[in-house]
């Protein structure tokens, strides 16, 4: 099939790749625009665009699709489909129209649970049992398309980073799965009675908040990380917390109550496993309390 591909972040290029090893023709891939970052404000390409490039596959990456002549442009290349995957630009109803068989979108969730921009990162939040990809034809709202093919896998501890590389495979692999099938496959409505959103992860979010109970602490701290990670202050440095476990404890929430750095929070305590400074590697607490003891009593904001 003549493929539009649009993507930006590493959670796509699974997909990209998989469509090229099927045998698709990948006619443009899009792109957010190059940002600039590190000294001397270097252009810095998205994971999508170097791995486009790599494969000898056009890149476009305008800034919108709103106006008439980006609308014209990506018609011309008269797609018999476009794959979305992570791209970053709301599709005008026009973009939408033009491949033959319109804009199939993966999307990481168990549609219609966690539309929006976060939906690894909310429902390990949320302590959901599952998660999985969905497998869309695009419209005009908000991932409320019909949905094509779903699977999906337990949570269980895995953090937002394990389950975003596992969800990036299997998002590729049922999207090869829709196009082989696209004409056998019946489209199932979502049930917007059942819909939640997945809000953009906001950098405040990240501070722990002792007061909160351990639980809702650990779910927090696996579904910040890595990015854009849980952490605390200690003697007024940042300090993330990547991995914890839920133990017994019980004190004035952001106590430390032992020299394993058990933190006592609103209801039960944290038990800190994986930590970082800043401009460090991240490292087991052991390793850090060996080289930052924090005595017991220390009170953490």
């Amino acid at each position: 099939m003549r493929i539009v591909f649009m993507g930006t972040p590493d959670f796509a290029v699974p997909t990209l790749n998989a469509l090229v090893e099927a045998g698709h023709d990948i006619v443009a891939a899009y792109t957010q625009p190059p940002s600039r970052s590190g000294r001397g404000k270097q252009e810095r390409h998205s994971p999508v665009h170097a791995r486009a490039q790599e494969l000898g596959t056009e890149v476009r990456h305008p800034s919108s699709l709103k106006n008439e002549e980006a609308q014209a442009d990506f018609a011309a290349l008269e797609a018999d489909v476009a794959v979305v995957a992570a791209y970053g630009l709301l599709l005008p109803q026009p973009i939408l129209d033009a491949p033959t068989h319109g804009c199939l979108n993966v999307h990481g969730s168990l549609l219609p649970r966690w539309r929006g921009a976060a939906p690894i990162h909310r429902a390990v939040q949320a302590g959901d049992e599952e998660t999985g990809i969905t497998i869309m034809q695009m419209e005009a709202g908000l991932d409320t398309g019909p949905m094509l093919l779903k699977g999906a896998v337990p949570i269980g501890r895995k953090t937002t980073g394990e389950l975003h590389d596992e969800l990036a495979a299997m998002g590729a692999r049922l999207m090869v799965e829709a196009l082989a099938r696209l004409d056998d496959l019946a489209p199932e409505m979502q049930d917007n009675a059942l819909a939640t959103y997945a809000p953009k992860i906001a950098k405040v979010e990240a501070k722990l908040d002792f007061s909160k109970p351990a639980e809702v602490l650990e779910r927090e701290v696996r579904a910040f990380a890595p990015f854009p990670g849980s952490w605390f202050l200690l003697d007024g440095e940042r300090v993330k917390l990547l991995l914890a476990e839920v133990t017994e404890g019980a004190g004035e929430a952001g106590t430390v109550l032992d020299d394993r750095l058990t933190i006592a929070c609103g209801e039960g305590a944290l038990c800190p496993l994986t930590l970082q400074r800043a401009g460090k590697p991240a490292m087991s607490a052991e390793d850090f309390l060996r080289g930052n003891p924090v005595p017991s009593g220390m009170r953490l904001t």
